[in-house]
C-alpha cells in the first residue's frame, strides 16, 4: 500500500513521514505543501491513501477531497476539531488531531489497510442476495454468508459500499447505507450519521457527539442527533450541548 502526505507545514510533514514509517511498511510516494501540487501528482500516479491537512493556502483539504476519485482513501490530520463531522460526511477513513499520537495513527493505518483490502477487485462484487425477518445473506468470495441481525454491531458507509461489522468479521457489499438499513430490523438499528447505522444493543456508552461500541468511536451527525437522543437516550442529554 502506498500514500502521500499533504500539509503546508514542513515540520508537520516531517513528523508524519517519521510516524508512518514507525507504524507501517507503507511506501510514501511524495510530500506536498498544498493541494494543487498534489492534484498534479495524482494525474499521473495512483495513490492508495492520503494523509491530509485541512487548513492550507490555495485550497483547503475539504475542497480537495471533493475533487478526488471516490476510491481514494483519506486520513485527515489537523489541529482543528470542528471539521470532524464534515470529514465523516466525506467518508474519510479517520480524523486525527495534532499532535498525532503514534498509537492512534497505527490504528487509523490498520483501518485504511483493511478498507483497501475490502475494496479490492475480488470483494467489490459482493452483494446482498436476500434477507428474512432476522438475517440476510451476503455473497462474498464465492460463498454465501448468513448474517444474523443480532450479530451486526454497526454498518458503515464506505464510498459506494457498506461495511457490515459483526462480532466476528467484516463484510463489504455494493449497496448504499439507506438501502441496507431498510432491509434490517428497524427496532434494533438506528441511523446516527450519513455514514453509520448502529445496533443499539451494542452501544457501550455515548456522549453528545459520539457513540462507543467496543474500540469503535462513531460520530453522531447533526441531522440525526435529535432523533438519536429522543429514541435511544430518552432525552438524557441535550443534543445542543
Amino acid at each position: 500500500m502506498n500514500c502521500i502526505i499533504i500539509d503546508d507545514e514542513p515540520l508537520a510533514r516531517a513528523e508524519m513521514h517519521s510516524l508512518i514509517h514507525e507504524v507501517s511498511k507503507m511506501e510514501i510516494l511524495g510530500e506536498f505543501s498544498n493541494a494543487p501540487s498534489a492534484l498534479d501528482f495524482l494525474k499521473d500516479n495512483s495513490v492508495d491513501l492520503i494523509f491530509l491537512d485541512i487548513e492550507m493556502p490555495l485550497m483547503n483539504g475539504l475542497e480537495f477531497v471533493e475533487m478526488l476519485p471516490k476510491h481514494t482513501l483519506i486520513i485527515f490530520t489537523t489541529a482543528y476539531s470542528q471539521y470532524a463531522l464534515k470529514s465523516y460526511e466525506l467518508e474519510a477513513v479517520d480524523y486525527l488531531l495534532k499532535p498525532i499520537d503514534k498509537q492512534r495513527l497505527k490504528k487509523a493505518v490498520e483501518k485504511a489497510i483493511l478498507y483497501a483490502e475490502l475494496l479490492s477487485t475480488d470483494t467489490i462484487k459482493n452483494t446482498v442476495e436476500s434477507n428474512t425477518v432476522d438475517f440476510l445473506f451476503i455473497k462474498a468470495e464465492r460463498r454465501f454468508y448468513k448474517i444474523s441481525f443480532a450479530d451486526i454491531k454497526y454498518i458503515e458507509g464506505l464510498k459506494d459500499y457498506v461495511v457490515i461489522h459483526t462480532q466476528n468479521q467484516k463484510l463489504i457489499t455494493a449497496m448504499n447505507l439507506k438501502t441496507i438499513h431498510q432491509k434490517i430490523s428497524s427496532n434494533s438499528f438506528i441511523r446516527v450519521s450519513k455514514s453509520y447505522v448502529v445496533n443499539i444493543d451494542y452501544i457501550d456508552s455515548f456522549d453528545n457527539h459520539n457513540i462507543y461500541i467496543g474500540d469503535s468511536e462513531i460520530p453522531i451527525g447533526e441531522v440525526y442527533k435529535s432523533d438519536f437522543f429522543t429514541k435511544f437516550a430518552g432525552g438524557l442529554l441535550n443534543p445542543d450541548n
